[in-house]
């Protein structure tokens, strides 16, 4: 059963705070995920309406959040991007064209080894926004990505629906991708990554 009541305690920066049901009762934890698409950004006083739930942990959470007055959204479609397939597709093309000899090896070695930094970061940032944590900054997943991290975080935003929703987001993540494709593609036309990568064997 939905319940109503107004949001206390609200930390922006954050993105999560409290809500204390009208008529008395126990207060909920809140989320900013938690609101329907198109929501305007929650203040304290707010009045809202809730689904009661609890965590693993036995708290009081507040699922499928409405502003009072708010008509119900549409339910989001789900992506169509084939996010991990498009992942696990350029991290074999990667290690391909290093066994044909066409990329260095170490070079190889640094996109894997991004990817799966990237993987985690996004890991941990999808659990710090559920349990209401110290999130990761969208500018450092940005910058693994456009290092290189790509692959790893295209299969970690479909594993964990992370992040895919947020156009903003999106919109800078795929320049990331474009930006590091062209790096990489100069670097090896120009003979750099060969050059740089037998003189670190060296």
């Amino acid at each position: 059963m939905r319940l109503a009541g107004r949001i206390t305690d609200w930390n922006d920066e954050k993105g999560f705070g409290f809500v204390v049901p009208n008529g008395g009762g126990d207060r909920a934890f809140v989320h900013v995920n938690e609101f329907q698409r198109g929501s305007r950004r929650p203040v304290s006083g707010d009045l809202i309406s809730y689904l009661p739930t609890t965590d693993q942990r036995g708290r009081l959470k507040a699922r499928q959040i409405r502003h009072a007055g708010q008509k119900v959204a549409v339910p989001r479609s789900p992506s169509r991007v084939p996010r991990a397939a498009l992942g696990i597709a350029a991290l074999a093309l990667c290690t391909a064209l290093a066994l044909f000899r066409v990329i260095p090896f170490l070079l190889l070695v640094a996109i894997a080894g991004l990817s799966l930094l990237a993987y985690l970061m996004y890991w941990v940032d999808k659990s710090a926004a559920q349990r209401g944590g110290q999130r990761t900054p969208e500018s450092t997943l940005h910058l693994v990505s456009l290092a290189g991290g790509w692959p790893g975080a295209l299969v970690a935003q479909q594993h964990f629906r992370h992040k895919t929703i947020k156009q903003s987001f999106q919109s800078v993540f795929w320049g990331t991708v474009f930006l590091n494709v062209l790096a990489v593609t100069w670097l090896v036309k120009s003979g750099v990554a060969a050059e740089l990568a037998r003189s670190l064997s060296g």
